[in-house]
Order: structure tokens, then C-alpha cells, then sequence
């Protein structure tokens, strides 16, 4: 790159950029645009960026730490309140087992929340908690030829050959 190429005005942009944005406990890439940055973060992907980046009004093909605070604290707001803005059914985390409700979880603690349904299905001892316990596939995928994850299962043949051959070994002798 030639030192034509390089004007005050980049430097200035670069001066202005903030490279992380916390949200939460999360620290966030200032470098990448809104949406690619947010969708960083544990439970928000794509299409939640975009619906975030929407209602906060901001450009989601923006450099996220170049935006100015009000528009970033305005993300965050709508990052925060994700649950309460957007229907049920776009949320992570839909009918709570206690209360009902419909919650979005991010970061930590989706994690979090993921670890205590599963111990709680375990505790009551539920079929998907029977079969999370032994390491199983949960949703009904097919196992009859997929997912093995240990040895051989069926017949060994090199096993029994190895056997015959020893016993006649022994019955020579």
C-alpha cells in the first residue's frame, strides 16, 4: 500500500473506531459490521442481528464500533429486550418449565439454561433424560446405523475365527 493511498480522513475513522463493544459480559468485535458482530454472540444469529439491527434503526452493514454511543446503546437496548419486543416464537427459549414464559437467553447464560433443563429431565428421569444420561441421541435421529460412537457392534467375525482357531489348536494337541 502506498503512502498515496492513505489520507487524514482514514486516520481520523481510525482514531473514532472503539474495536470492543460490551454487551452484557460479552465482548463484542467493534472491527465487523453490526450484524456479523452480533451474531458473535451465543443465541443471536443472523436473522436476529438483523431484526435487532432493524429496530434499533441502525445499518446493519455498519462498522459496529465506528457507530456513535446513542446508536450502539440503542442496539443494546434492543439486544437486552429481545424477548419483549418479538413474538414467542422467535425467542431461544419458549415456555419456561416454571413460569411459562418465553425468554431469549444469550450469551452465558444460554449455556446456563440449556445445562439446567437437561439435569432437570434427568432428575425426573424422562425418556430424553434417560437418553441425554446415557449419551444417546435425543430427538429421534436414526441409530440404527449412525451416531455409534463406541466399537463394534454386531458381530466380530475376526473374533470368532480367532476363537475356532484356537480351539482346534488345542483339540490337535
Amino acid at each position: 500500500m502506498s503512502e498515496e493511498e492513505h489520507t487524514p480522513d482514514d486516520a481520523e475513522d481510525g482514531e473514532d473506531l472503539r474495536y470492543f463493544i460490551r454487551i452484557g459480559r460479552i465482548d463484542l468485535d467493534g472491527t465487523k459490521s453490526v450484524e456479523r458482530s452480533l451474531s458473535g454472540m451465543n443465541g443471536i444469529g443472523r436473522r436476529a442481528a438483523r431484526i435487532i439491527a432493524d429496530k434499533a434503526d441502525v445499518d446493519p452493514k455498519a462498522t459496529f464500533g465506528a457507530l456513535p454511543d446513542e446508536e450502539i446503546d440503542r442496539v443494546v437496548e434492543h439486544v437486552e429486550g429481545f424477548a419483549d419486543e418479538n413474538p414467542a416464537w422467535l425467542t431461544n427459549h419458549r415456555n419456561r418449565f416454571y413460569t411459562g414464559e418465553a425468554t431469549h437467553e444469550i450469551g452465558n447464560d444460554l449455556e446456563l439454561t440449556r445445562q439446567q433443563d437437561v439435569n432437570r429431565l434427568q432428575m425426573i428421569r424422562s425418556y430424553r433424560g434417560i437418553r441425554h444420561q446415557r449419551g444417546q441421541k435425543v430427538r429421534g435421529q436414526r441409530t440404527r446405523s449412525t451416531g455409534r460412537s463406541e466399537g463394534t457392534v454386531g458381530v466380530n467375525v475376526e473374533a470368532i475365527r480367532e476363537e475356532r482357531e484356537e480351539e482346534a489348536a488345542e483339540g490337535d494337541e
